[in-house]
């Protein structure tokens, strides 16, 4: 069972990010504070649950946080500030769109930046452990997860409905017959024998 969370202060935030190792689009993150009374058996790290599981309990989470926020942060930002520095700027972004100030931070990782003044803690695998990332973690992947599959009717090819940007092999066989797009991470090794092509 994951507890409710981290420190003694009544407005803790959790937050965490998705999509840091995919090859196209953004890198999502979400803030979550949640109710003293929260209470949820199904709540937990969003790659433990299934695409239904995770759009339920985001209904949940939506209604019943004291509030929640979320952001995405493009490709060319991520090739320009490097994905780690995306991450954190979008767990930052996501922390300012909350409707009510935190007074305490837990992150999920190791890597953090001060934000806003308030204190944090970085929790390695905190979406396992405590319900505020665990619910910050299924927004962020429901939130990116809609983003992909808005982005897929524009370029099919690629199947981000289904790989939602990550490298399957399907995805970089596509990049490798079409190219890449302009929702892909250029900074990234988008094919493992790149430097052999000229793109």
């Amino acid at each position: 069972m994951l507890k409710l969370q981290y420190s003694k202060f009544t407005l803790e935030c959790g937050t965490d990010e998705a999509g840091r190792g995919c090859l196209a689009g953004p890198v999502t993150a979400a803030a979550v504070i949640l109710p003293s009374h929260f209470n949820n058996a199904i709540l937990n790290d969003s790659k433990q649950l299934s695409a239904n599981k995770r759009n339920h309990l985001k209904n949940i989470i939506t209604q019943e946080a004291v509030g929640f926020g979320f952001a995405h942060i493009y490709p060319d930002e991520i090739d320009r500030i490097n994905i780690l520095n995306a991450s954190i700027l979008a767990m930052h972004q996501a922390i300012t769109a909350l409707p009510i100030k935190p007074e305490f931070i837990i992150v999920d990782g190791n890597k953090f930046k001060p934000c806003a003044n308030i204190p944090y803690e970085t929790i390695i695998k905190g979406d396992a452990k405590f319900l505020n990332i665990a619910a910050a973690s299924v927004l962020a992947k429901t939130y990116r997860d809609a983003y992909m599959e808005k982005i897929h009717e524009e370029f099919p090819m690629y199947n981000w409905k289904q790989n939602k940007g990550y490298p399957t092999k399907e995805h970089r066989e596509a990049i490798k017959l079409y190219g890449p797009t302009k929702y892909h991470r250029t900074s990234f090794k988008l094919l493992p024998e790149q430097l052999k092509m000229n793109l």
